[in-house]
C-alpha cells in the first residue's frame, strides 16, 4: 500500500489527477486546486494513483510506503 501527500498550495489545478483517479483526488470548487479525499487508498487503486503522481504538471502528489 501506499500513502499520499499533496502540497496544495504548488497545485496549478490542471486536473490531471482526477482524471486519472477520481476516487482519490478532487478539486476545490474555490480554486480548482487538488483536494486529497484519501491518504492510503485501496491496493487496487494504486496504478492509477501512481499514473496521476507521474502525470501532475505541478509535481504536488508525493507517495510513499504505508
Amino acid at each position: 500500500m501506499i500513502r499520499i501527500s499533496v502540497d496544495a498550495d504548488a497545485c496549478c489545478a490542471a486536473g490531471q489527477c482526477v482524471t486519472l483517479a477520481p476516487d482519490v483526488f478532487d478539486q476545490s470548487e474555490e480554486d480548482g486546486r487538488v483536494v486529497l479525499l484519501t491518504v492510503q487508498p485501496p491496493a487496487a487503486l494504486e496504478g492509477a494513483v501512481r499514473e496521476a503522481a507521474a502525470a501532475c504538471p505541478a509535481s504536488c502528489i508525493r507517495l510513499s510506503p504505508s
